[in-house]
């Protein structure tokens, strides 16, 4: 009997020991897992402190729908009259606009073809703004929409080229249109050409058209107004609405990479601007920033629109036809190698920041950009033929700017000169280099005190008081400058 107490009393020993080590192991695994999630939760955390993104800013956006209630949408689809179920699942996207209005500036309006006139005779100018845009109009266009019947004929054309006037001006706004049709243009016109002049001219971004039950030997011809949607069916048109709201009302990331000589996206502090690839209408402007790892910031812009990029270096580099996909980061690389030019000029810095330096492409007559002498400027790696305005002005070719380097260009201090008219003269200041003579500045009699800053070399002064009128009467001055000089002469 004592044995087998004691061989009960070692088992549950055992099973003692055996739980205990249970309850370390879970302890450990849920300690660890636990340190798992705190360390996803800290990386988490700190790359979105790293990433730095900005909370998107979003204009108000005007959606117009523009409803064909044209004698054909009283063919049967899906079991009912194609108008009925049309305006069942045009409710439904009213329905999702008006949950988008809760947190986004949005205004709906509506404009409604082939209601208002019966056909026989056609009757191409049967368009009509029956809801204006304006706050809380979405109820207003579900009343309007329970009372059109469909009448007349098809005029896209006509339509399209009206609604210009449907959004009123707006200096900051996303002007859209969805067509929901399902048919072609009845009446002369070409809803192509009206929808690209709309587009070029700024006046909206690509039209959305949804195609009710369309043939697809059709399709073609209304692709060419816009984001084509072909709903053969309900799910179709539901599936169309749900992706033109995501599009209409959410920006999508961009992350802009200045790329250096090497392909190393280092470049930074750079203005850009994304202009519409049809209007060059500029839709958004950003500094180029990199955060605190190194990384690009991300920017958001919308998706409605193909882009034209402009980074404002100097010179300038651009990037056209940039199409944007939804719901991933789009990435975009563009060359923008710098280096820094600094043309130094001797002496008081105050007094030469004055001196402009016109910097042209080396070969190039046309001036690409003016600086200011004892000031960095960066530059796209290349040649530069630089002038300076000094008296008289420098000429330095073929200056290399390379990658991340500063290319200083030295010039000798100027010396300070002031000139007294005795009496009112005219006369000419000339720099002197061996037997040439450059003009410099030309005197006249309204003055008679004059302060120069001339760079070190020969100069004369050729001139005659007002009061002579022979050229006997010529006098002339000779003089040298020296760096740091300081040169008074009464004449």
């Amino acid at each position: 009997m004592m044995n087998n107490y004691k061989t009960l009393f070692h088992n549950s020993k055992k099973l003692l020991e055996i739980t205990n080590f249970i309850i370390d192991i879970k302890f450990i695994i849920l300690k660890k897992l636990t340190l798992i999630l705190l360390s996803v939760l800290f990386c988490s955390f700190l790359t979105a402190q790293i990433r730095n993104e900005p909370e998107p800013e979003k204009p108000l956006t005007r959606v117009l729908i523009i409803f064909d209630a044209s004698t054909s949408m009283m063919e049967r689809w899906e079991g009912t009259v194609k108008f009925e179920k049309a305006r069942e699942l045009l409710f439904e996207l009213l329905d999702s606009l008006e949950s988008v209005q809760q947190t986004q500036k949005l205004e709906v309006a509506l404009r409604v073809y082939g209601h208002q006139s019966t056909t026989p005779p056609p009757d191409c100018r049967d368009s009509k703004l029956e809801v204006s845009f304006g706050e809380n109009t979405i109820n207003l266009i579900r009343e309007k929409m329970k009372i059109v019947t469909p009448k007349g004929v098809t005029p896209i054309a006509y339509s399209l080229g009206q609604s210009e006037g449907d959004f009123p001006p707006c200096d900051d706004c996303r002007n859209i249109i969805i067509l929901i049709t399902d048919g072609l243009e009845t009446c002369q016109g070409d809803p192509c050409e009206v929808s690209l002049s709309l587009q070029k001219k700024g006046v909206v971004l690509k039209p959305y058209i949804i195609g009710v039950d369309i043939d697809i030997e059709l399709v073609d011809f209304l692709e060419c107004m816009g984001n084509y949607f072909n709903a053969a069916d309900a799910v179709q048109f539901r599936q169309a609405i749900n992706t033109i709201v995501t599009q209409v009302t959410n920006l999508t990331s961009v992350q802009v990479n200045l790329l250096d000589t090497n392909g190393r996206p280092l470049e930074t502090n750079a203005v850009m601007s994304f202009h519409d690839n049809l209007s060059g209408d500029i839709r958004y402007t950003y500094m180029h920033t990199m955060n605190k790892a190194g990384i690009s910031d991300t920017i958001y812009l919308d998706i409605l629109s193909v882009y034209d990029l402009k980074v404002h270096t100097v010179p300038p580099v651009y990037k056209d036809s940039i199409r944007l996909k939804e719901g991933i980061l789009n990435i975009i690389d563009v060359p923008a190698p710098q280096g820094v030019l600094f043309v130094d000029i001797e002496g008081d810095t105050s007094a030469n920041s004055a001196i402009k330096c016109i910097v042209r492409k080396s070969g190039l007559p046309n001036t690409m950009y003016i600086l200011d002498a004892d000031k960095q400027q960066k530059l796209l790696t290349g040649l530069y033929d630089l002038e300076i305005l000094t008296m008289p002005r420098t000429y330095v070719d073929a200056v290399s700017i390379t990658q991340s380097k500063t290319s200083r260009i030295s010039i000798a201090e100027p010396g300070n000169v002031i000139i007294n008219f005795r009496n009112p003269a005219y006369g000419t200041l000339l720099h002197e280099n061996g037997d040439v003579l450059t003009n410099i500045f030309d005197f006249t009699p309204e003055q008679t005190h004059y302060k120069f800053r001339l760079q070190p070399g020969y100069y004369r002064i050729v001139f005659r008081e007002k009061q002579h009128k022979q050229a006997i009467n010529t006098g002339e001055f000779k003089f040298r400058v020296k760096s740091g000089d300081f040169i008074i002469e009464n004449l």
